[in-house]
């Protein structure tokens, strides 16, 4: 059993690009198609841009199965053009533009400006009321070159822009013009926010990448201090942003490893969800908690590979600091393989100091699910479940009566308020439909008077709507996903519903579907859609304050070609009188875009 999960769970021998390609691109790259690019086409592209595609961009669900070494090998083998060329010195920020400039209100410090993780900025950060939000206009858009996808959580920090992207470059960006400080090249793709720790010349930025990596860097010049691989699993993938509690951060573990399990060669499956608790100052980890226990040799697929199990209940968001109590509150996603366990799709409560689980909270159980699913493969377990593991954060908040509660969405569509000392249920309300890409996704926010739920509900109809063609291998029914939910926090009764918009014209890529987290101010909340719209509502009824087409082509201020697309993950971020917005994501067919916008309200 060592043996084999060795080889699931670690770094295999270096794999020979030239037979990956035969194995795994042959087949349609060597033919002549319309719509396929030659393997000599591919061959005038540079080893990064390639490498860039397999990981988000037009063959990222191709390649997912792929292990990341493997993607790496295909890319070499086939990239002979030249790197794309560095940013021209009238991106960058001229001398009398210093980094960080603006005043400490000017913030919003990782996934949320608090530690409860409501996503609520405060008037004084804000900087904006929503008297102001109607009065929104585009101040400038910045490109990241090569990307089909911008999907990172931007961070403010004292009036400067914090963000990564899918080619794995951090960007210091002034917030008032655009220009560039300084870049960072991680190893892999960077869409987590970047958690701020320290004060004045000792602020750190701490960030996670999709390979497995954290990274600490100072903030005001973005020299590296330290960088460790917390989980030595090989299919890792850091999603969520860390918390901060003091000198140490949280660090949440979900993997690629579900996806992995399409190939029914992939011994599915070893990876355990986990929290790693890392001190901040040398990148030391001084606990760490796995959710599941050791896996086991369990039997064999239908085609001879081994299984193994328990696996999964993965963190894919940012844990929630209770500094009062000492607890840290974490959502998990779906087990991978059989046997279930009762830490999947589940609210838990850990402590601070030592990781011990306090409880836990299931709400979906026997929720074993894995992508090999999706075509009844080999390792698709039997009996399995509808992944409705939770994606998003959890909330601390306090409702009217004075009552602190625990509140987080599913992907089943309903949002559940737990008992913060015990996990005890408390209410529950649904908010949307639920499925495999439904309900709530990545984030709600709250204003301490409600909490607000955007939906996904995102539907592929079988042949497609109208004979559209597929974008990111997915055709999306138009009509049909999103809504917004307000529900009162004392009770989950709803305040209000804001109805989605469909597509006029119906067109590829396009849906009414709300994935992304939202984000709410003092009287306004700001929600995102597939279909490329920004919108703010009114936090009293629900009105459309304000509505922005993000999907067009952008003049930007470093000179990269570039052009929105869809609205997924993270959510928008508002300081300082401003409003950020990443544009693009193709990965669930949705429409590509690389960009970052930048909003302010119009003298």
């Amino acid at each position: 059993m060592l043996s084999v999960a060795g080889t699931a769970g670690g770094q295999t021998a270096a794999p020979q690009g030239s037979e990956i390609y035969a194995q795994r691109c042959a087949s349609c790259h060597d033919q002549t198609g319309a719509r396929i690019p030659t393997r000599d086409a591919l061959q005038k592209l540079s080893p990064s841009r390639i490498l860039k595609t397999l990981d988000f961009g037009a063959m990222m669900s191709i390649a997912y199965p792929l292990r990341r070494n493997e993607r790496e090998a295909v890319a070499k083998f086939l990239g002979h053009g030249e790197e794309d060329r560095p940013l021209p010195a009238s991106a960058f920020c001229k001398a009398n533009i210093r980094i960080m400039r603006g005043p400490a209100s000017a913030t919003w410090g990782g996934w949320s400006p608090a530690p409860t993780n409501t996503r609520f900025q405060t008037p004084a950060s804000a900087g904006l009321t929503a008297t102001d939000v109607p009065k929104l206009e585009l101040k400038w858009a910045f490109g990241f070159p090569g990307d089909v996808t911008a999907f990172a959580a931007p961070t403010v920090l004292n009036g400067t822009v914090f963000v990564g992207s899918a080619g794995g470059s951090v960007h210091a960006i002034d917030a008032e013009t655009g220009c560039l400080h300084w870049i960072y090249q991680a190893n892999a793709p960077v869409r987590s926010a970047m958690a701020v720790v320290g004060t004045g010349a000792q602020t750190r930025l701490v960030f996670s990448d999709q390979n497995g990596w954290v990274h600490a860097l100072v903030a005001r010049t973005g020299k590296q201090q330290w960088r460790i691989r917390p989980e030595e699993h090989e299919a890792t993938r850091l999603t969520g942003a860390s918390a901060v509690n003091g000198d140490i951060i949280y660090v949440p573990a979900a993997s690629w490893e579900e996806t992995r399990s399409i190939d029914p060669k992939y011994p599915c499956c070893t990876f355990r969800g986990s929290i790693s608790a890392v001190r901040v100052r040398d990148g030391a980890v001084i606990w760490k908690t796995y959710l599941v226990d050791e896996p086991k040799q369990t039997g064999t697929t239908s085609a001879g590979t081994p299984t193994f199990g328990p696996s999964g209940s993965g963190v894919w968001s940012r844990p929630t600091v209770d500094e009062k109590r000492g607890l840290l509150y974490i959502t998990t996603g779906d087990n991978y393989s059989h046997p279930a366990t009762t830490t999947s799709d589940a609210i838990m409560a850990l402590d601070l100091k030592s990781g011990r689980i306090v409880w836990s909270q299931q709400f979906t159980p026997n929720d074993v699910y894995n992508s090999a699913c999706g075509s009844r493969g080999a390792n698709c377990p039997e009996n399995s479940g509808p992944d409705y593991d939770f994606g998003s954060s959890a909330l601390l908040v306090r409702a009217s009566d004075g009552r602190e509660l625990v509140v987080a969405g599913q992907k089943s569509g309903v949002v559940y308020a737990v008992d913060p000392d015990k996990g005890q249920l408390v209410w529950q309300a649904r908010v949307g439909r639920g499925s495999t890409n439904g309900g709530v996704q990545w984030g709600m926010a709250s204003d301490g008077r409600n909490v607000y739920a955007p939906v996904s509900d995102v539907v592929r109809p079988p042949g497609g709507v109208g004979g559209a063609a597929a974008v990111g291998n997915a055709t999306l029914d138009p009509r049909v996903g999103g809504g917004l939910t307000a529900l009162d926090i004392a009770t989950g009764n709803k305040t209000w519903f804001a109805s989605p918009v469909a597509c006029d014209p119906p067109r590829p890529g396009c849906s009414p579907a709300q994935p992304g987290a939202a984000t709410t101010i003092d009287g306004a909340v700001f929600s995102g859609s597939m279909d490329g719209h920004i919108r703010a509502f009114s936090t009293t009824d629900g009105h459309v304050l304000w509505d922005y087409n993000t999907q067009k082509s952008y003049t930007t201020v470093n000179g990269v070609s570039a052009s929105g697309g869809s609205l997924d993950g993270a959510g928008p971020v508002i300081a300082g009188g401003m409003v950020f917005v990443n544009s693009g994501y193709p990965r669930f067919g949705g429409t590509p875009g690389n960009v970052l916008l930048a909003f302010g309200v119009r003298p």
